[in-house]
């Protein structure tokens, strides 16, 4: 019973009759502390079943329900240690051993998908974690997150298994559990994928289907060549598709100083982006960038200015923090200042304070930016600010370098083979970068798997 007393305090109702799955994953990442990356609301970082939305529309969720699979891609992309499988895949004695070793071990907990008739129970798929084990009946106990129906009730784990062995017709598998610990590091501390906007399927499919075919089928000589193929090429509003995540709080929320926990978070950005610039791959995509004048180029223009960048962050954090789902176009942002803040080692720190509008409220919003310069800036410096933050370049050098190994396979001249191979390799970069990286390519794998309904084929953790 390690795990219950952990879990029981976390313990909450589905808050829609289909959002089981989105109850039991919340409730465990909550339960393992995994950090979700931004605030719910006012200044507390905790999971919401609102926030599980990158690899199924929680328009469709409520509706229809998730899969076994698709809850899977939820917790890798939440940032979760996840070990799935489908009951087809396993055996009652291993699942047996597995709930016996989570339940004695707060750093783990099992969620299982079964089918509720196998319990003599009303409804039909169910998720809810498992809370304990009863080793001298070998019951599992339910922490039914349909507390409206069912409290937290023991069953007997022969029955479990015979509930998990029903089929799932949606996706012709049968049900399963999935293990979820927490990671080393949290992951995605500086870059995320995004499926919020509906360039997303496009983008996904560009990067891991179209890019290897364009190098392919052209004579590419050098690195700026394959620069400008694959720039020119891509699908418009791909920053929409990876961005940077701001760390952002009211600003009725925040002092003049920076709280230790976001200090500590802000130092790790920074280390992220300053190893990008790091890289040999970025050196690269400056010159592309700053020698190309096409107009093809999705990443030309004024757009990469702190002062544009800064009014939207602000709209998308006054989103966030006001729980919306929608589109952070219904915000705008009317001003913006660029100031410091002192973190408590008196060092300053760059943070934008946007005024946001929405209908008749408006609200402040406070959003620190990670720096690769220690400079105190003003207001009055915004133009020359440029390259304190994750701009056009570092978003596409991060993106890149998140491309499968086998991208460049096909390429024909072989030492401009080597030559890539060298620059996008995880093996040259830092901890801090090659985690990251390794991350987001996991999540483009994912998020390639949900696109093509494949993800509840495969539950394997995505390759490295």
């Amino acid at each position: 019973m390690e795990g219950f007393y952990r879990l029981v305090s976390y313990f909450q109702t589905q808050s829609e009759p289909a959002y089981c799955g989105l109850a039991s994953l919340s409730m465990v990442l909550n339960a393992l502390a995994i950090d979700p990356g931004r605030k719910w609301k006012g200044p507390w970082r905790w999971f919401d079943e609102s926030m599980l939305d990158c690899c199924e529309p929680l328009e469709k969720v409520k509706v229809k329900g998730i899969s076994f699979g698709k809850l899977v891609c939820l917790a890798h992309c939440a940032g979760a240690k996840v070990e799935a499988f489908h009951a087809s895949q396993s055996s009652i004695d291993a699942f047996r051993e597995y709930v016996m070793n989570c339940s004695a071990s707060d750093e783990c907990h099992v969620i299982s998908s079964y089918h509720r008739a196998a319990l003599k129970q009303t409804g039909t798929g169910h998720f809810s974690p498992i809370g304990g084990y009863h080793a001298g009946k070998d019951m599992a106990l339910i922490l039914d997150v349909a507390r409206f129906k069912y409290p937290p009730h023991w069953v007997p784990l022969s029955l479990l298994w015979e509930g998990m062995n029903y089929v799932d017709e949606s996706t012709g598998q049968t049900r399963g559990f999935m293990l979820i610990s927490r990671p080393h590091r949290e992951p995605g501390m500086l870059y995320t994928l995004s499926c919020k906007h509906e360039s997303w399927i496009s983008i996904a499919k560009f990067l891991m289907d179209d890019v290897p075919l364009l190098l392919k089928s052209e004579d590419v000589k050098d690195i700026q060549m394959v620069l400008s193929i694959i720039v020119t090429s891509l699908p418009s509003k791909f920053e929409e598709f990876i961005k940077w995540i701001a760390e952002i709080r009211r600003r009725e929320d925040g002092g003049p100083s920076l709280s230790p926990e976001e200090k500590a978070r802000l130092g790790v950005k920074e280390e992220v982006l300053k190893q990008v610039q790091e890289t040999g791959l970025f050196k690269h995509v400056i010159r592309f960038m700053s020698t190309s004048c096409s107009i093809h180029s999705p990443t030309s223009g004024d757009g990469d200015t702190l002062p544009d960048i800064a009014a939207n962050v602000c709209c998308q954090g006054a989103e966030i923090l006001g729980g919306k789902i929608s589109s952070s176009a219904e915000y705008c942002c009317h001003e913006t200042c660029l100031k410091c803040c002192k973190a408590e080692d008196e060092k300053p720190v760059t943070m934008v304070c946007g005024t946001v509008v929405n209908g008749n409220s408006e609200q402040g919003v406070d959003v620190l930016i990670p720096s690769t310069r220690k400079s105190c800036c003003t207001c009055s410096s915004l133009s020359n600010s440029i390259r304190m933050h994750p701009a056009s370049t570092d978003v596409l050098t991060v993106l890149l370098l998140s491309l499968p190994s086998t991208t460049w396979s096909d390429i024909k001249d072989e030492r401009l083979l080597r030559e890539i191979n060298s620059l996008v390799s995880v093996e040259n970069l830092p901890t801090l970068l090659q985690e990251e990286v390794l991350h987001l390519r996991r999540q483009l794998h994912l998020l390639k798997k949900c696109q093509e309904d494949k993800v509840d084929e495969d539950l394997h953790a995505p390759f490295s």
